[in-house]
């Protein structure tokens, strides 16, 4: 059951302190909460719930900020509310309206969170965020009217960046002999949990051979180098003990052992187990080392071998994600848990776009992999500029001002590999813990959410530093000579206030 929060939430200085101090409304976390649109987006969180039944479950507000508050502080989910249960200006940005002690909630609720807030929900907060951020920005449009006309005359306008990226998931690199290897101590713990209620009926547990198997297994896995028929000899032994474990766990089940008797994750596992050995076998028999939907970890096998081939990670095991860059602003585009070729979603990234924006972007910058011949021609169709050079061979006389073109389109690509940089320095894309798809892909989501409202969080700090800053020579200077005429010109600009009111606004 769902139930909206009727009372609007108190403004930072009327929050209940304990100890009778007030909330500074200059905070990251009070300027953080205004930038994002909690109740436009409150209803289609609630058509999760019932409208009757159940308990209240915690408002979108709270759900939302807390993932929020995790990827900022970069921190395990127990750890995220301890923060918040320390923090008075967190318990504010997740909604409450005074101070409590205790935790408003428990740590395994983020998981809950993660899989009721999609990643589709997270891109359109992220998108009304940023649109709304670049349509305050241009100052001469003040009505829809006058922005309808102005749209119809503009066809094409802005910069598009396109590329894709790796988010690599939490697992051990994989190897076909220590996946057969896990797989077979795996099989040995199914078989001992299925013989215990047949000990009077079967007196002699099946044999499993893991003592031997394990001395295999080591003498080749504790090797510096391990030539290829050692590997491949030690493999097909491997495979040779699974296929002997599977088979006695099918003798137990037509003996009369139950499978309810084995946990939801080792039932999992078990259908997992088979497939790996499909494969590994398919691998083995016909000497190939790739498979169609092969899988590299039992624990999440949804996770494929992404070839990228970038120098010191050729493969990375994860998600891949298309990114498109928009005024430093990045979006997620496309999420697959399988390998896909960025190229041929540049048309729906570009349309994304328009539907956005309202129009075409004057040039699209992206590497090599997106200039195809379809994708030129596509481009050209709609008056949009595709960076790089001409396919074919390159001509012998080339003019100074196609190589500066070409030189600031490549400098202007490199936009998007300092967002890619930094959400996976700054913020946790470099290395995703979540286990199950559907929180993985939130969780990727909520990291280029987070980078937006960083982006604007220092975009608004730095115009409020220059309250205090000279406009020519950039040092501080006393307050009684406080240039407001230039500092309240550029919070005018990026609409952070309101002069028509005349009143300070924050962006809400």
């Amino acid at each position: 059951m769902y139930r909206k929060e009727e009372q609007p939430l108190p403004p930072p200085e009327k929050f209940e302190l304990p100890f009778e101090g007030k909330l500074s409304p200059n905070n990251r976390w009070v300027i953080m909460a205004e930038l994002i649109p909690w109740d436009d987006f409150e209803e289609e969180y609630a058509k999760l719930f019932s409208a009757e039944k159940g308990a209240p479950a915690k408002l979108f507000r709270m759900a939302l900020g807390t993932l929020i508050i995790k990827e900022k502080l970069r921190t395990s989910d127990r750890e995220t509310i301890e923060q918040i249960r320390e923090n008075p200006y967190l318990q504010y940005f997740i909604g409450l309206n005074c101070y409590q002690q205790e935790p408003p909630l428990e740590s395994s609720m983020l998981v809950h969170f993660r899989k009721r807030i999609d990643g589709e929900l997270i891109n359109k907060i992220n998108k009304k965020i940023v649109k709304r951020e670049i349509d305050k920005s241009d100052k001469e449009v003040k009505k829809k009217d006058c922005l309808q006309e102005k749209r119809e005359k503009i066809k094409n306008k802005g910069k598009l960046i396109l590329d894709a990226t790796c988010a690599p998931a939490d697992i051990k690199y994989p190897t076909d002999l220590g996946i057969l290897n896990q797989a077979r101590i795996e099989t040995e713990r199914i078989i001992d949990n299925l013989y215990k209620p047949l000990r009077v009926k079967l007196r002699k547990k099946p044999r499993t051979s893991r003592k031997i198997a394990r001395k295999e297994y080591l003498k080749v896995a504790k090797k510096r180098k391990v030539s290829y028929q050692e590997r491949r000899k030690a493999i097909g032994k491997q495979l040779k003990y699974l296929k002997k474990n599977l088979g006695n766990i099918e003798d137990l089940i037509q003996a009369g052992a139950s499978l309810e008797n084995l946990s939801k994750r080792q039932k999992n596992c078990l259908e997992t187990i088979k497939k790996v050995y499909e494969q590994q076998q398919s691998m083995w028999e016909n000497k190939t080392q790739s498979v169609p939907q092969r899988i590299v970890s039992l624990t999440q096998p949804h996770i494929r071998p992404i070839v990228r081939g970038k120098a010191g990670k050729p493969i990375e095991f994860g998600a891949k994600l298309s990114v498109s860059c928009v005024d430093n602003y990045v979006f997620l585009d496309k999420i697959s848990l399988e390998n896909f070729n960025e190229s041929c979603h540049l048309k729906e990234q570009v349309e994304k776009y328009k539907e956005t924006f309202g129009y075409y972007p004057e040039s699209v910058h992206v590497d090599k992999i997106y200039r195809t011949r379809e994708n030129r021609n596509w481009c050209k169709e709609r008056g949009i500029r595709i960076s790089g050079p001409k396919l074919g061979r390159p001509p012998k006389n080339v003019s100074e001002e196609e190589k500066k073109q070409a030189h600031s389109d490549e400098c202007f690509r490199n936009a998007i590999e300092g967002k890619f940089g930094q959400a996976k320095r700054r913020f946790s894309l470099n290395l995703v813990m979540t286990k199950l798809p559907e929180t993985s892909i939130t969780s990727i989501a909520i990291t280029f959410l987070v980078v937006n409202l960083s982006k604007l969080l220092r975009q608004f700090l730095s115009l409020f530093l220059s309250l205090f800053t000279n406009n020519r020579t950039g040092e501080l200077i006393k307050p009684p000579f406080i240039n407001f005429d230039y500092t309240l010109n550029n919070f005018y600009v990026l609409k952070l206030i309101d002069l028509s009111e005349n009143s300070w606004s924050k962006v809400a």
